[in-house]
């Protein structure tokens, strides 16, 4: 007998559980939402997205009800704080499309219309301290983030503090750069990151982490070897895109040959990206609610729901 914590389905299973809902974005705003190298069409929105919108708008409403209920228990009156979901997975396996696919479709929702999104690469410590500590050959491993300032953010914003603050990462300038985003509190916060659901091991047992905050996590698979060809994809389109822009991290690699450049990339996933999956964000896999399983043409193929 197979033994799993999850209830697995197909796409065609999962698109049953749409039950009526609306699709909310028309192929025009599916356009601006994609990913490089992304294929997604509104046909995955409906099969995918749609039924899983569903789902968590189920799963907010009970966590407001909960809430109000706790209210009554304790005599007070605090208003209701913003449901966090989660959502990780490897470098250039498409988390950050999937959590923009996400914030739209739930934004439509009557009773749950302002959802943020946030990347914790707005955490990242800057390229100057990561030199200064000897760090930027693990720059995406948990120690390159400044995660006092990240797990201040997610308190805050459970604390029901009435807007918070994100620095911005700008993958251009491949740095940390001078512009804060401010947020207004939402109903939903999706944060989307590599290591959000690692838990501390046996010698950090009384810290808190990330995952602590969240209410909801998604985590987005492929096989390794299938999310390295879309690294090296995406490689490929950055360097082209930045070819006659001088001001771009990527243009560097713009003078190099072809195979100077695939085989430069190629060594940063054997050497940083491939152990970090490996290491700190696989192993997590299992602590999510939810999995979205990917095929070869970035398409949703199977997702997995953790058993109640």
């Amino acid at each position: 007998m197979s033994l799993s914590p999850y209830l697995q389905f197909s796409r065609e299973n999962w698109r049953k559980y749409r039950d009526g809902t609306p699709l909310p974005l028309t192929e025009t705003e599916l356009a601006s939402l994609r990913g490089f190298n992304e294929s997604i069409s509104i046909a995955e929105v409906e099969d995918i997205y749609l039924p899983l919108s569903r789902l968590l708008n189920l799963y907010v409403t009970q966590t407001q009800n909960l809430h109000a209920v706790t209210n009554q228990f304790l005599h007070q009156n605090t208003h209701k704080m913003p449901y966090i979901i989660g959502v990780s997975g490897s470098v250039a396996v498409g988390k950050s499309t999937t959590s923009r696919i996400l914030q739209t479709v739930l934004s439509r929702w009557s009773h749950h219309p302002k959802v943020a999104l946030v990347s914790t690469d707005g955490f990242l410590y800057p390229n100057a301290v990561l030199k200064a500590k000897g760090l930027m050959k693990r720059k995406g491993f948990p120690e390159s983030y400044n995660r006092e300032a990240l797990l201040q953010f997610l308190n805050d914003l459970k604390s029901g503090k009435a807007e918070v603050t994100v620095p911005v990462y700008s993958h251009a300038n491949y740095d940390i750069i001078d512009e804060v985003v401010r947020i207004p509190a939402p109903d939903i916060l999706i944060i989307e990151g590599l290591n959000i659901l690692q838990m501390p091991d046996s010698a950090e047992a009384q810290r808190i982490y990330v995952s602590d905050f969240i209410d909801f996590n998604i985590f987005v698979t492929a096989p390794t070897a299938m999310i390295k060809s879309w690294f090296l994809e995406r490689f490929r389109s950055f360097r082209k895109h930045a070819l006659d822009k001088p001001h771009l991290y990527f243009h560097q690699f713009s003078r190099m040959d072809e195979a100077e450049a695939i085989a430069f990339a190629d060594g940063i996933w054997e050497s940083i990206n491939a152990p970090n999956l490996l290491t700190n964000i696989l192993p997590y896999q299992c602590r999510a609610q939810l999995i979205l399983e990917k095929g070869a043409d970035h398409g949703i193929e199977q997702v997995y729901l953790r058993k109640l």
